[in-house]
């Protein structure tokens, strides 16, 4: 059985089981969350899919904790002007582990 839910702009195939990393939530550690953006469940041969979400399903699951991504460098220069630019950026992110598919 899997799911495809969407958070933060960004679609996931999730299991249950699994552990990903989603755009930040504001929960804290050791909390529950329910995910209702669910586009998409399969059970066996059984397949429902939303247009675009499929309403009372949710997907529970189990917040890890909170990160940041690898710094990443941004530069920008202009030729034949001397402009030099650099910045660097942490994406901040949410540890979760999926405990439960419903529908």
């Amino acid at each position: 059985m899997y799911a495809i839910i969407e958070t933060g702009g960004k679609q996931f195939k999730v299991s249950e089981g699994d552990i990903i990393k989603v755009e930040k939530l504001g929960a804290a550690a050791g909390d529950a969350y329910d995910f209702n953006n669910v586009m998409l469940v399969t059970d066996g041969d059984a397949v429902t899919c939303g247009t675009p979400y499929i309403s009372g399903a949710s997907v529970s699951a189990s917040i890890l904790g909170d990160g940041k991504e690898k710094k990443v460098i941004v530069y920008k220069y202009k030729s034949k002007k001397g402009f030099h630019k650099k910045k660097g950026h942490r994406q901040p992110f949410t540890t979760v582990r999926i405990d439960k598919i419903s529908l």
